[in-house]
């Protein structure tokens, strides 16, 4: 049976929630975030954007004049990158591959992860290949930002249902934990024009303290941990788990 991630059908329904127009106007603000993230990244170098979905990120980093690769699984969602990145006349590569195999020795100089775009596969082997690949495409120097919910940000805002009004029905979302509190088990459900789709979606979580142990077995050197990507610290008020993995 498929995973969860391999039905497209799936990606086409969510997209308008998932990729809203706040979401696209939020994309110059959060690279900029990133760039402050990252004060040795400058224009010409090049980047690879991970799980790049409809490529809100990869077409702004492109923007301020970075070679850009962004890899998705989602053919749907490759085909509006590329529309996007043609109407404004921006070259960028959009490649279809699935992230466990992704792998280009010493090209990037720079790799993003970011709206929870990691630990989808059920094996966590699977999810360790990833990093690990990514940390054997980036050169000498260089460094991954991964942005995620963690399990420290979500213990403190942990809802078990809600639902959100959307312009033509209702997006309903109910949470479960399990594994000893490191597998998040989503019920997603739209209810439009009088008919209800529903889906759910898994991912690992992720402790600060276990992301990092992660990174260095990939590879990865010097890790800093912040609680968003506008560089704060990963206390109690954090509102996402960031990290930054140099090479």
């Amino acid at each position: 049976m498929s995973a969860w991630y391999e039905d497209d059908h799936f990606w086409e329904m969510f997209a308008p929630v998932l990729f809203t127009e706040q979401r696209w106007q939020a994309a110059p603000i959060e690279i900029d975030w990133v760039l402050r993230l990252l004060p040795n990244l400058h224009p010409g170098m090049a980047v690879l954007d991970l799980g790049c979905g409809v490529g809100r990120h990869s077409l702004e980093i492109k923007r301020r004049g970075y070679r850009v690769t962004g890899v998705d699984r989602t053919a749907l969602f490759l085909d509006e990158a590329r529309r996007r990145a043609h109407e404004e006349g921006l070259a960028v590569e959009f490649v279809q591959d699935d992230i466990r195999h992704f792998v280009r020795p010493g090209v990037f100089s720079a790799a993003l992860s970011l709206f929870t775009s990691f630990g989808y596969f059920e094996e966590p082997a699977d999810n360790r290949q990833v990093l690990a690949n990514v940390c054997q495409s980036l050169r000498a120097g260089g460094a991954l930002v991964l942005e995620m919910q963690g399990k420290e940000t979500l213990a403190s805002k942990f809802r078990e249902r809600d639902w959100t009004p959307l312009p033509d029905g209702f997006w309903l979302e109910e949470r479960r934990l399990e594994k000893d509190w490191s597998y998040l088990v989503n019920r997603w459900i739209i209810l439009r024009d009088g008919q209800a789709y529903e889906k759910t979606i898994t991912h690992w979580l992720y402790s600060a303290h276990e992301l990092t142990t992660m990174l260095k077995e990939a590879g990865f050197g010097e890790i800093e941990i912040f609680g968003d990507l506008e560089g704060n610290r990963y206390d109690h008020t954090a509102k996402r788990l960031v990290a930054v993995a140099y090479k």
